[in-house]
C-alpha cells in the first residue's frame, strides 16, 4: 500500500512538473514543446531510477524507524554519490538528445548548473526521504497493531479453549456419578445411559476444541445431557426447552449452557423427590442473545460473604469476561414462589 500511493504520488508530480515546463517554455516564445518535455522527462527518468534504488534500500532500514535519526543518517548517506551521478546522468541525455536533433544545447558554465542542480536535487532528495519516512513509519505502525491484534485474539482464543477443556473432567465426574447410582439397582440403565454418555462425550469434546459454537450446536449438546438425566431421575423432572429459532445462528462460548443445566439438577433435583420443572429459554433481541435456564427446586448456596460460585459457573463468568468484557454477565437470582434463575445476556455475533 506505501508503494502504490507513493507511486500514485510520484507520477502526479512529475506530471505536474512537465505541464509547467511546457506552459513556462511557450510563454518565453519557445515553440519547439519536445525540448521542455527533454529537460523534465530527463529529469524525471534519472531521479526515477534513484528513487527506485532508494526505496529498494529503504526497506533494509525498517528495523531503525524506531530511531529516526539514524534512520536519516543512513538514508542520506548516499546523498554524495547520488548527487554528481544525477547531474552527470541528467545533462549525458539532454546533451545526447540535442545531438541527435542537430542543436546544441547550450546552459551555464559547470561550476553553475553543478551549484544550481545540486542544490536543487538535494532539497528534492531530503523531501523524498522525509517522505519515504512517513509512509514506512506509518506502515510499520499498522503493521504492530495488526501483529498485536493478531496476538490478543491468539492468546483470548486459547485461553477460553483451556477454560472450555477444563469443563470436560468436571462434566465427566457428575454423568459418571449418575451412571454409577443405577449401576447396582438398574444395570440395563446403566448400560444405555453409559452408551448415551459416550455419544455424549465426543460430541462434547469436539465442542469443546473450538472457543466458540453455535446456539444450536449448544443446544444439541444440551439435548443430549438432558436425555440422560430424565433417564435417571424419570418422574422426578420436565425439562422444557423454549428456544426462539432467529437465536441458533449466534455464536456463544463452547459448554455454554451445560453447567447451568447441571446446577439446576444439583441444587434442586438431586435435592428432593417431589418433581422439578426446569425451562431452557433462549431469545434474541436485535444484537443482544438472553439465555436462561430456570427451575422451581433450587436455591443458590450461601456462604458468610455472600453466594458461591462452583467450578462450572465460575469457569463460565471468567470465559464470558474473557470473551465479552462488560459487554455479557451471568447472574443467579431467586424465583418468586422458589427455585432459581440463571440468566446469561451476551452480545448475539453470527
Amino acid at each position: 500500500m506505501p508503494r502504490l500511493a507513493f507511486g500514485i504520488a510520484w507520477g502526479l508530480f512529475w506530471a505536474l512538473m512537465l505541464t509547467i515546463g511546457v506552459q513556462d517554455h511557450l510563454r518565453q516564445g519557445g515553440t519547439a514543446v519536445w525540448k521542455p518535455l527533454l529537460w523534465e522527462g530527463s529529469s524525471m527518468l534519472v531521479s526515477s531510477l534513484i528513487v527506485w534504488l532508494q526505496w529498494r534500500r529503504a526497506g533494509r532500514l525498517d528495523a531503525l524507524l524506531n530511531r529516526p535519526w539514524r534512520w536519516f543518517a543512513a538514508s542520506l548517506a548516499w546523498l554524495p554519490l547520488a548527487t554528481p551521478c544525477f547531474i552527470a546522468a541528467v545533462f549525458a541525455l539532454r546533451h545526447a538528445v540535442h545531438a541527435l536533433a542537430g542543436e546544441p544545447y547550450t546552459h551555464d558554465p559547470w561550476p553553475v548548473v553543478f551549484r544550481y542542480e545540486a542544490l536543487k536535487f538535494s532539497m528534492f532528495y531530503l523531501l523524498f526521504v522525509a517522505i519515504v519516512f512517513g509512509l514506512r513509519s506509518h506502515a510499520a505502525l499498522a503493521s504492530a497493531r495488526l501483529r498485536l491484534e493478531r496476538e490478543r485474539r491468539l492468546a483470548q482464543s486459547a485461553q477460553l479453549l483451556q477454560l472450555a477443556q477444563q469443563i470436560e473432567p468436571h462434566f465427566l465426574f457428575n454423568a459418571l456419578n449418575t451412571i454409577a447410582s443405577t449401576i447396582h439397582t438398574d444395570p440395563a440403565l446403566a448400560d444405555t445411559l453409559l452408551m448415551r454418555l459416550a455419544a455424549l462425550l465426543r460430541a462434547a469434546t469436539d465442542l469443546a476444541r473450538q472457543p466458540e459454537a453455535t446456539l444450536a450446536d449448544e443446544l444439541t449438546l444440551l439435548e443430549a445431557y438432558a436425555s440422560i438425566m430424565r433417564e435417571r431421575f424419570a418422574e422426578r423432572v420436565e425439562i422444557v426447552f423454549d428456544v426462539d429459532p432467529a437465536a441458533h445462528p449466534c455464536k456463544v462460548p463452547s459448554l455454554l449452557l451445560q453447567p447451568l443445566l447441571e446446577n439446576a439438577f444439583r441444587h434442586g433435583v438431586e435435592r428432593r423427590l417431589a418433581p422439578t420443572r426446569i425451562v431452557v429459554r433462549a431469545r434474541r433481541a436485535d444484537a443482544r442473545l438472553r439465555l436462561e435456564v430456570e427451575d422451581d427446586a433450587g436455591e443458590l448456596p450461601v456462604a458468610p460473604d455472600g453466594p458461591t460460585w462452583g467450578v462450572g459457573l465460575g469457569n463460565l463468568q471468567q470465559r464470558l469476561r474473557t470473551r465479552h468484557g462488560d459487554g455479557a454477565s451471568l447472574t443467579l437470582q431467586p424465583r418468586d414462589g422458589g427455585g432459581v434463575l440463571a440468566r446469561v445476556e451476551l452480545p448475539c455475533v453470527c
